[in-house]
């Protein structure tokens, strides 16, 4: 952007005048376009001012080009001057992305007549104020005639009118069932009255009459007198200076709280009393419910518990949606694992079962082996069922059964002694849901034993020893944690079966 000086003859309001111009550089073809914004009532064609051509230097030593435009700088261009003032933000990016700085846009300049035309136009409108002679004459002819001056209230209301505080506050009716209302406040400077609302919320059962305090002055204290009927004010009306942002206000014997204010009145008391209402604002924001959960009552025992507790749930229940995903991988499984009844019966000593477990639908089932002279019937002693564990109180899981650890089946304890091999095999190809298969995380656990001798010795370790060096270092060692170790890391000597050291230490 720019302009150029005209001179102007022949007329005494002006002898120059500035125009202004809008330089348009093209850079795909290097050529240069001018055109003049079109002003009312110029009187002065205007619009298009030089064509899109490529326009040569003064010197006849080229063409522009963009190393020509400086903010601030002239330009000359078929032997007239232009100064250029300013640029648009993508020439000022483009400019700055090739590491030249233009410099700040300087200022429109106006001549005589735009000024004196600008001055005309807002006279014409009624813009301008009334000259103090013309208000010193217009008071002496209301002298003159007997009509006397304005009043306070009519200067109050010309200077304030449609100039309302508005403040946001809230009451808590102490009457039973009552509860906390919140309030719109609205100040009139015009003739200091005070209009209260009610701000209802959305489905609040309120009727929708927002009106608490019709439009008035509203008195401080009130009180009544010996003769019935009659109302009297000892603190006189509120005034601005009364409302303050963290105080309370008295409503007809009602404490009203003020917690907030609008940016108006924020800035008319910074402006004229120096008081930041916002400092003293009041945090009303309630805190979210909190619906207490019911619990589901207790499985009776008929059917499965996930049914019952649909029934809890829905209306119309829908059948329990199996995982689909477990059953076609796991369709066909059972583990089985040797335990022992360990009750402290003598005559319960001798008795040996299999536990299987079957990870499609994660039920259970109890096999009482045939043993002679026992006193007790080989076959099923629990049927194939979804079983709570009592130690946790959830459904028993693949990790609960691990060798070498006690659990509670109909109210007998049972201790694993063993499992068959495809179900270590089994557990083992599934180490991430079963930890104590896992040979690297067995191993990690003798880290606390890993200085002793014995366990550095390329003879091996017996089983038993092993154990009792962890747990010498706190480390207790599970019978199931051992046969992955032996599996793994295990080798033949004469005392049978031995856990090679030096392999274990090179796994962790």
């Amino acid at each position: 952007y720019g302009f150029f000086q005209e001179h102007v003859t022949e007329r005494a309001d002006e002898n120059c005048r500035y125009r202004q111009v809008c330089f348009m550089y093209y850079m795909e073809d290097g050529t240069l376009a001018m055109s003049e914004p079109k002003v009312e009532n110029s009187g002065i064609p205007q619009g298009q001012f030089l064509k899109r051509h490529r326009v040569p230097k003064p010197d006849g030593q080229g063409f522009v080009g963009p190393d020509d435009f400086q903010v601030g700088s002239e330009i000359t261009v078929y032997g007239r001057t232009y100064h250029i003032s300013g640029c648009d933000r993508f020439t000022r990016w483009f400019y700055e992305q090739n590491g030249i700085s233009l410099g700040e846009d300087e200022p429109i300049v106006e001549d005589r007549w735009q000024l004196s035309y600008k001055f005309q136009k807002t006279a014409e409108r009624g813009g301008l104020p009334p000259s103090k002679q013309a208000a010193d004459a217009k008071l002496l002819t209301k002298y003159q005639v007997g009509q006397p001056p304005a009043d306070k209230k009519l200067t109050q209301f010309l200077l304030n009118d449609r100039r309302v505080l508005r403040f946001k506050a809230f009451w808590d009716d102490p009457t039973l069932y009552g509860a906390r209302m919140y309030f719109a406040i609205h100040y009139y400077l015009a003739d200091n009255t005070i209009e209260i609302n009610e701000a209802h919320s959305r489905n609040s059962g309120r009727d929708a009459y927002p009106v608490f305090f019709k439009r008035g002055p509203l008195a401080k204290n009130l009180h009544v007198n010996a003769y019935p009927g009659m109302l009297s004010s000892d603190g006189g009306v509120y005034l601005p200076e009364d409302l303050r942002v963290g105080d309370s206000i008295n409503v007809w014997g009602r404490q009203v709280v003020l917690y907030d204010c609008d940016d108006f009145t924020q800035n008319f008391y910074g402006e004229y009393m120096n008081v930041d209402q916002r400092a003293s604002r009041i945090d009303v924001s309630e805190r979210p419910i909190r619906h207490t959960k019911l619990k589901p009552p207790p499985h009776n025992g008929i059917g499965t518990e996930e049914d019952s507790l649909i029934n809890c749930q829905m209306i119309q229940p829908k059948p329990h949606k199996p995982d689909v995903a477990k059953l076609m991988i796991h369709s066909g499984e059972n583990l089985r694992f040797e335990a022992k009844m360990v009750n402290g019966e003598p005559e319960d000593e001798c008795r040996r079962f299999v536990i299987a477990f079957f990870p499609d639908t994660d039920r259970v089932a109890v096999y009482e082996l045939e043993q002679r002279n026992s006193g007790h019937m080989a076959g099923k002693f629990r049927e194939k069922a979804r079983l709570k564990n009592p130690d946790t109180g959830k459904y028993f899981e693949l990790r609960d059964l691990v060798v070498g650890k006690t659990v509670n089946i109909c109210s007998q304890p049972f201790l694993i002694t063993r499992a068959d091999e495809h179900c270590l095999q089994f557990l083992e190809e599934h180490s991430e849901e079963f930890p104590w298969a896992d040979p690297r995380k067995c191993a990690q656990r003798l880290i606390p034993i890993s200085n002793e001798p014995e366990l550095a010795d390329e003879r091996g370790i017996l089983p038993d020893r092993l154990k009792e060096l962890a747990a010498e270092s706190g480390v207790d060692l599970v019978d199931h944690e051992v046969i992955t170790l032996l599996r793994f890391f295990g080798m033949d000597a004469k005392d049978g079966p031995v856990v090679c050291g030096p392999r274990v230490l090179e796994a962790v």
